[in-house]
């Protein structure tokens, strides 16, 4: 049995897996994201600007549509979670890729979105090695699109449509 072993190493840090360029593609020709609201400058996504420091930023001065692909550890994603559904409370829209939970984060905040895409099978965030090569790595959980926008009047959020991935990505 032949085994396939990694010649150089995964430098990634684990809050900064970046978001596959085929789920935001679909997601910013709905939506047309001003901001990439939690990235660093090498692994943006295509937005006219990106915060390194989004918590401590009034969002809704720089724009109205954002990108949310937050770090996963537990209290990252829910300062995160927390300020995007704060900033929908001002007229914001944040489209935010985060794990199906059941979480503190998942109760206070994404439950309180007005909308839930789930996305079929594991999605495969983009990294990089030591040697500058992009990587893709599936976490152990399911993924999905949690909506906040200026539909407030819900107390509860509709389950869309799936998300299925491209067979080859």
């Amino acid at each position: 049995m032949m085994s396939h072993k990694r010649s150089s190493k995964i430098v990634t840090p684990k809050d900064e897996w970046g978001t596959p360029q085929w789920l935001f593609d679909l997601l910013n020709h709905e939506f047309h994201f001003n901001i990439d609201a939690a990235s660093r400058q090498y692994n943006t996504q295509k937005c006219n600007r990106c915060f390194t420091d989004a918590l401590e930023l009034d969002w809704i001065k720089f724009g109205e549509r954002f990108w949310l692909n937050p770090p996963y550890s537990a209290a990252l994603i829910n300062a995160f979670m927390k300020k995007a559904y704060e900033e929908s409370l001002k007229g914001a829209i944040v489209v935010c890729l985060v794990p199906v939970s059941g979480d503190k984060w998942w109760i206070d905040y994404a439950l309180k979105a007005q909308e839930i895409r789930y996305i079929r099978g594991r999605v495969k965030f983009v990294g990089f090695d030591e040697d500058g090569n992009q990587v893709n790595g599936s976490p152990m959980f399911s993924s999905c699109i949690v909506i906040f926008n200026r539909d407030l009047s819900r107390g509860y959020p509709i389950i869309g449509t799936t998300i299925e991935q491209p067979r080859k990505v």
